[in-house]
């Protein structure tokens, strides 16, 4: 029974029985929508997005946010697209576009501890530059690589799955492994929660988070690589918004914007509804701007969600504690 009442306040439990509920009804209206080929193309659609939310998960988990996450996978994009234009080896790309999104990263993290700002400020200004130089590299010209860079959109394993959504499932497997078995992981939900007993406990503060935003840029740096094979070009304005979908869908799992926690189970299912939501709406012929406000209705409905399940956790600690 305790076990029963504990999964029905999960959060990842919650958007299961949402994200069945939806299908169940997009099914009814489109049948077309419950098949193989329907469930690949949703999560290969939401493979990038599911690395970009990896990382906001490890950001906002240790108390930190990267709004600038999309510009820089734009700026990557493009860096990537001009260097294959120019016959620069794949695999060199692929290297120089996660350097490139790592830099980026760790130099938000720099600047925010240099200037005792928060991250959310900082990266809020970096958009503005990375956006810039993604622009000036290009003079706003969409840079075409037809039929190039296809190794993530175009390789499967077993001859089904795509090789992209192999990646972003090994993503979770090893953001889980890291968040609840490794001193990483530990730092994560230490600085999360309180930075003065963190760094009173013996732990550095300021190269942790330096660490964290460095994870971050890893992730986002393949994730625009696999942006990039997918589309088959690169634009500075490629990633806007998906810092946004990313936070969204980490929210919607059950992370607290607080801090000191982190769910990969539930930014998972915050991804897939996400993508499912976008499917959906498109599967029974809705108008495509009622998806944005989905979106936003979604993430208002998570953060009630997790407002009241934080309510009743508060009075049953209160009630355990009186009957101590």
């Amino acid at each position: 029974m305790k076990n029963l009442k504990k999964l029905l306040y999960s959060q990842w439990f919650v958007l299961v029985i949402i994200i069945l509920l939806i299908g169940t009804v997009t099914t009814i209206v489109n049948p077309k929508f419950l098949t193989w080929k329907n469930m690949l193309a949703i999560v290969t659609q939401v493979a990038s997005l599911s690395l970009v939310a990896i990382g906001a998960s490890v950001m906002i988990g240790s108390g930190h946010f990267d709004i600038s996450v999309g510009a820089i996978i734009g700026l990557c994009t493009c860096v990537m697209a001009i260097m294959i234009k120019n016959g620069v080896n794949e695999f060199l790309v692929f290297l120089a576009g996660v350097a490139l999104a790592t830099f980026c990263c760790v130099l938000n993290g720099s600047l925010s501890i240099a200037l005792k700002a928060p991250s959310f400020i900082i990266t809020m200004a970096t958009t503005g530059v990375y956006t810039g130089i993604g622009l000036l590299l290009t003079q706003g010209v969409l840079q075409m690589i037809t039929g190039k860079f296809r190794f993530f959109s175009a390789t499967k394993v077993f001859g089904s799955v795509p090789i992209m959504v192999v990646i972003a499932l090994a993503g979770f497997v090893i953001a889980y492994i890291m968040l609840k078995f490794t001193q990483t992981g530990r730092q994560i939900y230490a600085i999360g929660s309180n930075p003065t007993a963190a760094y009173l406990s013996g732990i550095n503060v300021n190269a942790s988070k330096i660490k964290f935003f460095a994870i971050d840029g890893i992730l986002v740096g393949i994730a625009a690589a696999m942006y990039l094979s997918r589309l088959g070009s690169g634009l500075p304005s490629y990633g806007a918004g998906m810092e946004m979908n990313a936070m969204g869908a980490v929210v919607i799992g059950g992370t607290p914007i607080s801090g000191g926690k982190a769910s990969i189970g539930g930014t998972l299912c915050g991804v897939l509804l996400i993508g499912l939501i976008s499917n959906s709406l498109n599967m029974m012929h809705v108008d495509a701007f009622w998806q944005d406000i989905a979106s936003g209705a979604l993430i208002i409905l998570a953060l009630a969600i997790s407002a009241v399940r934080t309510k009743l956790a508060a009075k049953q600690q209160a009630e355990a504690a009186k009957k101590a």
